[in-house]
């Protein structure tokens, strides 16, 4: 029997996370383990999540990883997942709202394809209006353009499948395959590009749901400005300033 465990990493989230954790309780499909990994955050968001799982319908636990990075909090909760049977793997972040088909949309996608499944991201209705979101789809769309046309990426380098972009915060995976390829950079953001060419080195078994919907934060636009964060986007780095937007 394939077990699913959704995996969240969060850092300094007290003021987001409790959207998450009530998008998650949404889900249609709730046969789901949950584990928060906490980056060894200041305030209240360890706290926040135990209090969730103490009234929650499926198990949630938290785990503590004080070495400091993203990639490092995945990886750990990645692992940890692994070690106590999971066999299909789920992410967001602690500042992100999975749509209520987006477990049943991981599952059935991982069972038809066991590899490694990348969803669909859209910006959050509540942090910007219409045209805050048009300009987060428009930069989403030029980094997927850059990322597909950028030589590093090119199928000489040894990739088995074309490009493409991997939102760490909307994706899933087998749990046989993130062993396989050596699991997630242990190190801040960004980690994505990485992630996803270590898989095109190793398997051919990289699908896109447009039913795996998760709405992504934007405050990232807000701390960067519209060219900062293209800058992101197109694989530029933060441009001096911290990869933590907030």
């Amino acid at each position: 029997m394939s077990e699913l465990w959704v995996v969240v990493p969060a850092y300094r989230e007290e003021a987001r996370i409790r959207d998450t954790l009530d998008a998650l309780l949404r889900q249609q499909d709730r046969d789901f383990r949950l584990l928060v990994v906490d980056n060894d955050s200041s305030d209240r968001t360890a706290e926040l999540v135990r209090e969730f799982g103490e009234r929650a319908p499926f198990p949630v636990e938290v785990l503590v990883e004080t070495e400091k990075g993203v990639g490092c909090a995945v990886d750990t909760g990645f692992r940890h997942a692994i070690a106590a049977g999971a066999t299909l793997l789920a992410r967001t972040d602690a500042d992100c709202l999975p749509q209520p088909g987006w477990t049943a949309a991981a599952r059935a996608a991982l069972l038809r394809s066991p590899g490694l499944v990348c969803g669909h991201i859209e910006a959050r209705h509540d942090e910007h209006g219409p045209v805050g979101r048009a300009v987060f789809r428009t930069l989403v769309a030029l980094g997927a353009a850059f990322g597909r046309v950028r030589p590093a990426h090119h199928r000489r380098h040894g990739y088995l499948v074309p490009y493409r972009m991997h939102a760490g915060n909307n994706m899933a995976i087998a749990a046989e395959l993130y062993l396989a390829v050596g699991g997630m950079p242990r190190r801040p953001s960004p980690t994505d590009r990485t992630f996803i060419n270590r898989v095109r080195r190793h398997t051919t078994a990289i699908v896109h749901s447009r039913d795996m919907v998760v709405h992504n934060s934007t405050r990232r636009i807000r701390a960067y400005g519209v060219l900062g964060t293209a800058r992101w986007y197109l694989e530029r780095g933060s441009g001096g300033r911290g990869v933590d937007p907030r």
